[in-house]
């Protein structure tokens, strides 16, 4: 469930466009001339209007090139975050986390040591599995996922998509759109039931599957150490 957002100030709300804004600019070749057009276009319209109606639309030009600023640093940004995300793992668990709405994210509760996971979502659509990492090994990871879920959910009903650019794969920029056009098949009190049900499932941890790391094995000394004892 979204967590309630904690207040911002002004100066805290400035230095986070700031940030946006470098970060889109460093991501998107075309969004300077974009933000350069939304600040020359409006202004001269302002000219013309304060040359014939005088100073009163000096504010309102004003207000315009601030808007028309931000509407184009939203929709590139947006953008440049998608192609950044795209391949990064757990990336879909993270832009899930930052949907408006009432969305309830576990992220990986299946995965492997090669980094394959999959994220478990559970919202007003019913329960949704967004799976991430290679697609040969992933499939039966989701299966398998599948199958668990299918115990305990009862008639909620069950989405999952295979996050990725290939054939039959969701791409990461339009998994926000196609979660948003899900129909709403749960009231509030059925996703908090379901919640609490799939909560209690996925309580316990998962090991990955898969062969564990050499950084992460125990020297060989250390279990004829434990066995001598």
């Amino acid at each position: 469930m979204a967590k309630p957002q904690e207040k911002v100030s002004f100066g805290q709300r400035l230095k986070q466009i700031w940030m946006v804004f470098k970060f889109t600019a460093k991501q998107d070749k075309w969004f300077m001339p974009l933000a350069l057009g939304a600040v020359l276009i409006p202004l001269a319209l302002t000219a013309v209007a304060i040359m014939i109606w005088g100073w009163l639309w000096l504010p309102v030009g004003i207000l315009l090139t601030l808007l028309a600023v931000l509407i184009v640093l939203n929709l590139r940004s947006n953008r440049a975050m998608m192609n950044a995300a795209e391949g990064q793992p757990g990336a879909a668990a993270q832009i899930m986390e930052t949907m408006r709405g009432d969305w309830r994210v576990t992220p990986a509760v299946s995965s492997t040591t090669q980094m394959d996971m999959v994220h478990l979502v559970i919202g007003r659509p019913g329960v949704i599995l967004l799976a991430e990492g290679n697609p040969q090994r992933i499939r039966g990871l989701l299966g398998q996922e599948k199958r668990r879920l299918a115990k305990v959910i009862g008639s909620a009903p069950l989405y999952d998509y295979l996050i990725g650019q290939g054939e039959g794969e969701l791409p990461i920029r339009k998994l926000r759109p196609t979660l948003i056009r899900l129909p709403r098949n749960l009231s509030g009190k059925d996703v908090n039931a379901l919640d609490k049900r799939l909560k209690a499932l996925t309580s316990r941890p998962q090991m990955p599957k898969g062969a564990i790391p050499k950084n992460m094995r125990p020297p060989r000394g250390n279990f004829r150490q434990t066995r001598g004892r």
